[in-house]
């Protein structure tokens, strides 16, 4: 059984490019064998060393702590002094403390509005600003994709009857049907097409002005994660693929996905741009790739940042690491 110790122990050891990006560093033990154990559970809850975090709607909660430094930790006494949670799954533990997630509807933060030390806070921007260390975002985007579960789950879909929370908090019952229901994960490739030492990229409408990054897409059922990379590289740029070959992965909470990151060998050079996709899509050279990351490219042309795996997919392929 893991023990915090190893955990930490584990964390410092890991080589795999996947402990580079964002929200992929998190310390927790989770306990897992010890969900359904209701007598640890209540002990857990119990102790005062007991912490939580606070997602409203699909936001986290912050505090302001010692210097202003952004605190995203309530003590138990805190959270039902705020009010009461809708739920309160736990998380594991960290630094042998329990770790709780209080979780409340959307409308929960206008009761917040008369905390001037409080602040609903936007995730996303959080991780680009590196407003807290990264075992903290990695806390908080497991949190907030658990309570986007929860909140989106409160009814048993086979047969709409209301479920409830059980296992802790990863696992909900609905006991008109006796389904049982399990927190999701969605798949999501997102592939560098490569050509000697050229690489595809592409550009969705929404990005900001001149940033490019790796394509992208979900898994679809009976569909392996190679055949996935071919399938989108092939619908939104027109490029046919041979090898893939799998990079790193990223937990991606907006709401609830695992980023999958490939490179896979193009078979053309030619590029058929799927326009209700993507604004454009274009070959650049290992050189300019070097320069975007940098954000020293002479077009004034960027790559995403650090904390997607987008930029350390990009990045391996400069430095020769994608084969």
């Amino acid at each position: 059984m893991a023990t915090d110790i190893d955990n930490r122990r584990e964390g410092a050891l890991r080589p795999e490019l996947s402990a580079q990006v964002g929200y992929a560093t998190n310390p927790l033990v989770r306990h897992s064998e010890r969900r359904d154990d209701d007598a640890r559970m209540a002990s857990f809850r119990a102790s005062q060393d007991a912490i939580a975090c606070i997602i409203v709607g699909d936001r986290p909660l912050i505090k302001s702590g010692p210097g202003g430094r952004p605190d995203p930790w309530f003590s138990l006494d805190e959270v039902f002094r705020l009010g009461e949670p809708r739920e309160l799954p736990f998380l594991g533990t960290l630094n042998e403390r329990p770790v709780f997630l209080a979780i409340h509807p959307q409308e929960f933060g206008e009761k917040l509005q008369g905390y001037s030390d409080l602040v609903v806070a936007d995730l996303r921007a959080m991780a680009m600003q590196g407003a807290l260390p990264p075992e903290e975002m990695g806390v908080l985007g497991e949190a907030k994709g658990l309570a986007y579960w929860h909140q989106r789950h409160r009814f048993c879909s086979n047969c709409g009857a209301p479920s409830r929370m059980v296992s802790s908090g990863w696992r909900r019952d609905c006991d008109a049907c006796n389904a049982q229901h399990f927190p999701r994960t969605d798949p999501v490739v997102i592939m560098l097409a490569v050509r000697g030492d050229e690489c595809l990229m592409g550009r969705q409408p929404q990005f900001p002005r001149g940033m490019y990054s790796c394509l992208a897409g979900f898994v679809e059922p009976g569909e392996t994660i190679e055949d996935a990379v071919r399938r989108e590289i092939m619908e939104e740029a027109g490029v046919p693929l041979g090898a893939v070959r799998y990079l790193a992965s990223q937990p991606w909470p907006f709401p609830g996905s695992l980023m999958i990151g490939c490179v896979g060998d193009a078979l053309s050079a030619d590029i058929v741009v799927d326009r209700t996709e993507l604004d454009d899509a274009r070959w650049f050279s290992r050189d300019e790739a070097r320069l975007m990351l940098a954000g020293r490219h002479p077009g004034r042309l960027f790559a995403p940042p650090p904390m997607a795996i987008a930029h350390h997919v990009l990045a391996a392929f400069v430095r020769g690491e994608t084969g």
